[in-house]
């Protein structure tokens, strides 16, 4: 028997564009919800790590003892960032903002100095803030610490269910993308049903009637991983155009990640329907073909 396999239909043939198409379209939302998933880590701390603690000092506070204070807050573990606001800087911010000077009709600036503080990500919740403030209120050189209790509390509780629907939708699409790629394989096998009947006939073994079948199902998956990879990912690259902090949420491991699963996703599901749905029509005989 020839060793050619003619009857599996070629990567220029519609029947192949067609199942290409689809299953990119699949890998491309399957992929968005593993970008979304391993996203989801760093999106919770870049809104943690921006939401402030303001240290408001004492009026009358020299600026050796700001110096002293600044130095002291800084080298803590739990700090990201710290911003010294000086009372000239805090009435030009309010000036900015309400479009008025204060201080020409009260005769004296009202607003004190303070510093900025912006935690990192793994303090960024009511106990440890708790612990945090006081610690900084042990100094006599401070006239309170104030952040947006609300605000933090809503947003620690809005990642933590937002974690969970992301779990829930990425079990879903993955068993949807399944599926699909499923159908597609199947209608694929289904259309050449009779030739593997007349192979199977004429004697050819089940591993040389599936070989052709399983390397064009790997082909199709590794260039539809690719067409996918290249959109998500042309796409990351044409949204930090209108925002260059979305890199800051998606980095360069995340993409990369994100492309290894895709190409894996697509190969394991590809390949294991293939092989699946040929077992399926290895194992008719020829009188149950005409009746499926």
């Amino acid at each position: 028997m020839a060793r050619k396999h003619h009857h599996v239909p070629g990567i220029f043939s519609t029947q192949f564009i067609t199942s290409l198409i689809s299953i990119s379209l699949v890998l491309i939302l399957l992929g968005t919800i593993v970008l979304f998933v391993l996203s989801a880590k760093n999106l919770s701390g870049y809104v943690r790590e921006n939401i402030n603690i303001t240290v408001i000092l004492n009026d009358d506070i020299s600026k050796d003892d700001i110096s002293w204070l600044q130095e002291n807050i800084q080298k803590q573990e739990y700090v990201k960032t710290l911003k010294y606001i000086s009372k000239e800087e805090a009435l030009n911010e309010q000036c900015n903002a309400m479009g008025t000077d204060p201080s020409e009709f009260l005769g004296y600036n009202p607003f004190t100095a303070s510093f900025e503080i912006k935690l990192k990500a793994e303090y960024a919740n009511s106990a440890d803030i708790r612990k945090i403030i006081r610690q900084v209120k042990t100094t006599n050189k401070v006239m309170d610490v104030v952040y947006q209790k609300e605000l933090m509390d809503s947003v620690n509780y809005n990642i933590r269910k937002l974690s969970v629907i992301l779990l829930i939708i990425a079990g879903l699409f993955t068993y949807i993308s399944f599926a699909l790629i499923n159908n597609t394989v199947r209608l694929t096998i289904f259309s050449k049903r009779f030739l593997i009947n007349t192979m199977k006939l004429v004697g050819a073994s089940w591993s040389f009637i599936r070989r052709p079948f399983l390397e064009r199902a790997f082909l199709l998956a590794v260039i539809s991983a690719f067409i996918a990879d290249a959109i998500i990912i042309g796409g990351i690259y044409w949204l930090e155009g209108y925002e260059q902090e979305i890199r800051q949420v998606i980095g360069t491991n995340i993409l990369a990640i994100t492309g290894v699963a895709v190409l894996g996703f697509g190969i394991l599901i590809t390949y294991l329907c293939t092989f699946f749905s040929l077992s399926r029509y290895l194992r008719m005989t020829s009188n149950e073909l005409y009746h499926i």
